[in-house]
């Protein structure tokens, strides 16, 4: 498998995200980059991230975000062993900012 890299192309595209300002502006942004499904992958990835960070079991996140154990344990590797993405945003938050209340607290 051929390796990624980042390139001008990518640091462009990065370059726009880091470019809004707004919540909202983010929202036009994404909805005009990437369609419905890919959004609400990205989200619930996320989301997946979030909680295991906060000690949920993968099958409680399976079920609670309805997606399967595979997508959680993938998102577990990358947060685990990816290159610290994930780990820098979520500590730059308050541990449940943002979650739906369903979400807080195990």
């Amino acid at each position: 498998m051929k390796k990624f890299k980042f390139d001008k192309q990518t640091d462009n595209l990065f370059g726009a995200i880091i470019s809004l300002k707004t919540v909202k502006e983010a929202e036009m942004f994404f909805r005009d980059l990437c369609t419905i499904d890919e959004i609400k992958e990205m989200s619930d990835r996320w989301q997946i991230a979030r909680l295991i960070d906060l000690g949920w079991p993968y099958r409680k996140i399976s079920e609670k975000l309805r997606v399967s154990t595979t997508t959680v344990a993938r998102v577990a590797l990358w947060l685990n062993n990816g290159e610290g993405g994930y780990r820098l945003i979520l500590g730059r938050l308050p541990k449940e900012h943002g979650l739906f209340p369903i979400f807080k607290r195990r």
